[in-house]
């Protein structure tokens, strides 16, 4: 690998540690303020509904600039959203303001990729990429659950400046300073990250043209007979995936008895399993291989159910590696061949912005349903059976579409298909 992909590593770690463990401080500050349970999950749809209004303009914008510039100014954002959490903003219009930042920091995260690196190499940098994605969850959702424990929170409110008031006198405040100072650390990478040269087409800045590009981009992708199987799953893994996140800290505090702050490190071994899976795929698949592992995702949606018959922690703790390390050894090489079928097809900011429109839509739609769900009081176990059904069939269907993609066409020829120049549909 190239030495600036270690640099993007960097930035995105901290990045996604500090999203993380904001999320979790978060969720406290909903709970200092009593409010009711179903408006948890709203924290998660109110980040993510940047993504869908955003994604016509947020691939023009990152393909306009060089990607670490880009990143290095949706950083700042974020640290804006942070901030107004110190001052009292409601938690979820303050986490829609994070959500803003991470909209438009995405497309150059992922985009820089395909600029930085060849196609054969693209598996194993998002194998890496992920994992160290899923290790920044890991610790982030760790560090938001230590923030708020009340020796560690009592510790960092000792920390007085002589002479100034810092105005920190709650354990929240204490948590969202240090999150803050760790995305001042992603930002310092930001500026690290080189100039790939890669300079695309001016880009329209007229919101109508934008929006029309976008929609010939959506078409594109979902037309291509690899782009609409990849597309599909990492969709369905990515709604999933947020909505496994708070029925974890659900099912933790109802079946194992678990305070917040513990189901929190609970949640994180899931992250662990994602971390492995994802570091296994890039070891192991290679772009032409990547949808034989479609299967594992039909037996992810299996094994979700059996969290309905775990009551203690000595099980819970391998369950949860297991469904993680599922949902990465699944989703890592599908995530490789979408961008790969974007790049070849569009351009990198375009595509990217068109999969993570389709990715968080079905965050929004699904954890809707979640925070339905509970607001209409079905237990948390039935909520875990419906869940995993819905993935286990889903994936299933997309293993039918493949197999009919693959007999109507030659597919390994898409996967070797190189960019051409001035093909770029935007």
């Amino acid at each position: 690998m190239k030495r600036g992909f270690y640099t993007i590593m960097a930035a995105q770690f901290f990045s996604s540690l500090a999203d993380n463990a904001l999320l979790i401080a978060a969720i406290a500050l909903l709970i200092d303020m009593a409010a009711p349970e179903w408006m948890r999950p709203l924290l998660k749809l109110f980040f993510t509904i940047s993504y869908v209004v955003l994604a016509p303009f947020v691939g023009a914008f990152a393909d306009s600039f060089p990607k670490g510039r880009v990143m290095f100014v949706t950083n700042t954002v974020k640290v804006f959203g942070c901030g107004l959490l110190f001052f009292h903003v409601h938690p979820l219009a303050a986490y829609a303001v994070v959500g803003l930042g991470a909209a438009a920091y995405s497309p150059a995260k992922y985009g820089i990729l395909t600029e930085l690196l060849p196609a054969e190499k693209l598996v194993a940098a998002n194998g890496w990429i992920e994992g160290t994605t899923v290790g920044s969850i890991v610790l982030g959702i760790m560090l938001g659950g230590a923030l708020i424990h009340p020796s560690v929170s009592t510790a960092l409110l000792s920390l007085d400046v002589p002479q100034i008031d810092t105005g920190v006198d709650t354990s929240a405040e204490a948590a969202i300073c240090v999150v803050a100072g760790i995305y001042l650390i992603a930002a310092l990478f930001n500026l690290r990250i080189p100039d790939t040269g890669a300079r695309y087409p001016k880009q329209h800045i007229h919101p109508i043209l934008l929006m029309r590009a976008f929609w010939r981009c959506n078409v594109v992708l979902w037309k291509d007979k690899l782009g609409q199987v990849s597309l599909a799953v990492t969709t369905l893994f990515w709604g999933a995936g947020a909505t496994l996140q708070f029925i974890v800290l659900k099912w933790a505090e109802v079946q194992l008895g678990l305070s917040l702050d513990k189901a929190a490190i609970l949640q994180g071994v899931v992250a662990v399993g994602i971390a492995l899976g994802a570091v296994a795929a890039a070891r192991f698949v290679s772009l032409k291989g990547s949808c034989r592992v479609l299967i594992l995702g039909v037996l992810m949606g299996l094994f979700v159910p059996l969290m309905t018959l775990v009551s203690t922690l000595d099980l819970a703790l391998p369950l949860m590696v297991v469904i993680g390390g599922l949902a990465g050894f699944f989703v890592v090489p599908m995530n490789a061949l979408l961008q790969h079928r974007g790049h070849v097809m569009l351009t990198a900011g375009h595509s990217i912005a068109v999969q993570n429109f389709n990715e968080n839509l079905n965050v929004l739609i699904m954890l809707g349903l979640y925070a339905l769900l509970i607001h209409l009081g079905l237990s948390v176990n039935t909520v875990i059976v419906l869940f995993g059904g819905f993935v286990a069939l889903t994936m299933a269907a997309v293993m039918v579409l493949y197999r009919i993609n693959r007999r109507n066409n030659d597919l390994d020829a898409l996967i070797a298909e190189e960019k051409l120049v001035g093909t770029e549909h935007p």
